[in-house]
C-alpha cells in the first residue's frame, strides 16, 4: 500500500479472507450457484444443503443447542435491529427499562432509544471508569424488576474491554430481565459456548470472523424465537398466505424473508472451518501476545496515551499522541503502509466520556507480527517529530 509492504492494523473493523473462503465463494458462483429451499432440481437442492450445513456450522461453533436457533442475517448491525423490533413488539410496554453499557456501539444505542421512545419505556445506562471498565457497584439499582432487556457489548471496539458478561447475564436473569450479548469482537478472538453463557440471544458478524460481508447471525434460545414476531416478510418466512389471513413458518425461516446471501453463507461456512482448524485458543494466545507488545512498544513513544486500560483486554490498542490530531496520525501512517482505524469508532457517548474527538485504534488479528508492530512503533516517531 502506497509503495509499501502493507501492515493491516484495522481487523476490528473487518478482517482479511483466507484463500480458502474466496475459492469456496467463486467456485459456488462458477459452478455450484442456484436459489435454494424452493425447487426440486438437483442444483437448488444441492445449494440449499450447503447453506444449511453452514447453519449447523455456526451451531457447533457456539455450541448452540438446536440449529434451528440459528437465523442468519445482514450482520450484527442488522441483527440488532431484528432483536430490538421483535423483542420490543413482543414484550416492552410503557414503564418498562432496557439497560445498555457506557461503551456500546451505536447499533446497540440506537435501535434501544427507538423502542424506548415508541413504547414509552426508560433506558439505562451502565457507567464506566476511567480504564474503561463497567463500574458493577451499583448494578442492583440499575438492573430492577422494572429491567426486561439487557442488550450489553461482550468485548468494546473502541477500548477492547472484555466484560464480565457471565455475572450480568445471571443478574438479569434474578430480575426476569432477557439478555442479549454484542459478540462483534468477541467471537473472532474467545471460545464461545452459549449455552455455558447462557445467553438468551448472541449476535455477530461473518466478516470480523474472516468470512465475507453481509451475512450475519443470531443465536436465540427456541423458546424465546418462537414467541417473537417476524422482524421483515416476504418469501421462505410464510407457511400459508391468503387475502385474508398469513401464518408463518417455523424456525429459523420465520426470519428470514426473501433470498439471502447464499454466497456469503456458503463462504462463512468455509471461514469457520479455517478457523476452526487453527483453533481459537491459539489465535487468542498468539493476539494476545501482539496486544501486550504493541502496549508494552507504543508506550514508549513521549506523549502517547493509551485510551482504555483495562486490566482484562483483547485485540485492540487505541491511542492518542499529545498535540496530534487522530486523524492526522491516520492520515500519515498511510503513507507508510499502515492501516489503522481513526475516529470515534461508532461509540460517540465512549469518546464523550474521555472528553475526546476520537482516537486511533491498532486491532490486530493473528497473521500480524511483531515486526509490523515494529514499524508502526518507528511511523508514529517519525510523524511525531514531524508534527509534534
Amino acid at each position: 500500500m502506497n509503495g509499501k509492504d502493507l501492515v493491516f492494523l484495522d481487523n476490528a473493523a473487518s478482517t482479511q479472507k483466507p484463500k480458502s473462503v474466496l475459492e469456496r465463494i467463486n467456485n459456488f458462483y462458477s459452478s455450484q450457484y442456484a436459489n435454494i429451499h424452493r425447487s426440486a432440481y438437483t442444483l437448488a437442492e444441492n445449494a440449499t444443503q450447503e447453506y444449511e450445513n453452514t447453519r449447523k456450522k455456526v451451531q457447533n461453533f457456539i455450541n448452540a443447542n438446536d440449529v434451528n436457533e440459528i437465523i442468519f442475517t445482514k450482520g450484527t448491525t442488522d441483527s440488532l435491529n431484528l432483536l430490538s423490533y421483535s423483542l420490543g413488539k413482543y414484550m416492552i410496554k410503557e414503564g418498562d427499562e432496557i439497560v445498555i453499557s457506557a461503551m456500546e456501539h451505536h447499533a446497540n444505542i440506537v435501535p434501544w432509544q427507538i423502542i424506548c421512545e415508541d413504547k414509552k419505556a426508560k433506558l439505562k445506562v451502565i457507567p464506566i471508569n476511567s480504564n474503561g471498565e463497567l463500574i458493577l457497584d451499583n448494578i442492583n439499582e440499575i438492573i430492577t424488576e422494572k429491567t426486561k432487556i439487557v442488550s450489553i457489548v461482550h468485548i468494546s471496539n473502541s477500548l477492547g474491554t472484555i466484560n464480565p458478561i457471565k455475572e450480568i447475564i445471571e443478574l438479569a436473569h434474578s430480575q426476569g430481565a432477557y439478555v442479549i450479548i454484542d459478540a462483534a469482537q468477541s467471537i473472532q478472538h474467545k471460545k464461545i459456548d452459549v449455552q455455558e453463557l447462557d445467553c438468551d440471544f448472541f449476535v455477530f458478524s461473518a466478516h470480523k470472523l474472516y468470512g465475507p460481508t453481509g451475512v450475519g447471525v443470531i443465536y436465540g434460545k427456541k423458546e424465546l424465537l418462537e414467541k417473537m414476531p417476524p422482524y421483515q416478510t416476504g418469501g421462505e418466512m410464510i407457511a400459508k398466505v391468503t387475502f385474508e389471513k398469513t401464518t408463518f413458518n417455523v424456525l429459523p425461516y420465520k426470519f428470514e424473508a426473501g433470498t439471502p446471501n447464499i454466497a456469503g453463507v456458503i463462504g462463512f461456512g468455509a471461514a469457520i472451518d479455517y478457523i476452526s482448524k487453527i483453533g481459537i485458543d491459539v489465535i487468542d494466545k498468539v493476539e494476545s501476545e501482539l496486544l501486550d507488545y504493541a502496549h508494552q512498544k507504543l508506550t514508549q513513544i513521549e506523549g502517547l496515551r493509551v485510551i482504555g486500560t483495562a486490566k482484562n483486554k483483547a485485540s485492540v490498542l487505541s491511542f492518542l499522541i499529545d498535540g496530534i490530531h487522530p486523524t492526522d496520525l491516520g492520515t500519515m501512517a498511510n503513507a507508510y503502509g499502515i492501516a489503522m482505524r481513526v475516529g470515534h469508532h461508532c461509540t460517540q457517548p465512549l469518546m464523550d466520556f474521555f472528553e475526546i474527538p476520537g482516537t486511533c485504534r491498532a486491532s490486530f488479528a493473528f497473521y500480524n507480527t511483531k515486526e509490523e508492530i515494529d514499524i508502526l512503533f518507528d511511523a508514529l516517531n517519525r510523524i511525531k517529530k514531524l508534527l509534534g
